[in-house]
């Protein structure tokens, strides 16, 4: 009989990028058209719109790479304290660390001698990647990483408000807030869509929700604008 390979497609490997980006983008588009909006609606002109946008896009792409850094930083420092916690506990009690390993595997439903057993040919080949893997929960596809996540939100940021900028420069000055925000919005929702599609989630929900919560951050800023007519 002829054998068939069955392909798998996974989406965990993206997890990392993913969320920097994701989160990047939606901050640019969200956070740069509410505050030309709010400029807007505080009678402000196209160039302090233009004005107000780019510093946003500048100090927002700053704030989002440092902002990741740290926090992915602090979080790779947690995973290799605990790495190197684990590394001296398998030089200096090695038993006790099959034993730990051997009833994890037990736990998850393996009889006490299998689970012995593939504890101890898993910690042969590489015994600080399976504690790792299965007793830290620490995964190459997982693990933090500082840089990347620091660029690819600056980078996105930038991206993303670089969009409600150029629908200020195209539209004209008397649809200006209409194009911005409209042309924002439906941005927001693609990239819900195209993100749940690339991590393999629900589409229609997350452009729902990405859409949202935009129009909600447009409108209260818009809001905010015109109660207190201040340009920024």
């Amino acid at each position: 009989m002829a054998r068939t390979r069955h392909r798998e497609s996974h989406h965990t490997d993206r997890i990392g990028w993913l969320r920097a980006a994701v989160l990047g983008a939606n901050d640019g588009i969200v956070s740069t058209a509410s505050l030309m909006i709010g400029v807007a609606a505080g009678h402000g002109d196209r160039s302090a719109l233009l004005v107000a946008g780019v510093a946003g896009l500048v100090a927002g792409a700053m704030s989002m790479a440092a902002g990741e850094y740290v926090s992915v930083s602090s979080q790779s420092d947690t995973e290799q304290a605990d790495l190197a916690r684990e590394r001296a506990e398998l030089e200096t009690q090695p038993v006790h660390e099959h034993q730990e390993l051997t009833a994890i595997y037990v736990k998850r439903g393996l009889s006490a001698d299998l689970a012995a057993q593939v504890a101890r040919q898993l910690m042969d080949h590489d015994a600080l990647g399976a504690h790792a893997r299965d007793e830290l929960g620490i995964s190459v596809t997982m693990r933090a990483n500082p840089i990347q996540a620091a660029w690819t939100s600056a980078a996105s940021f930038a991206a993303g408000a670089a969009l409600p900028l150029l629908a200020a420069v195209v539209s004209p000055v008397t649809q200006l807030v209409p194009v911005v925000a409209v042309s924002s919005l439906l941005v927001l929702t693609a990239l819900g869509a195209l993100a749940a599609r690339t991590g393999g989630a629900p589409v229609l929900r997350a452009s729902l929700r990405v859409g949202f919560w935009g129009a909600m951050a447009m409108a209260i800023t818009a809001g905010v604008g015109a109660l207190f007519g201040t340009i920024v």
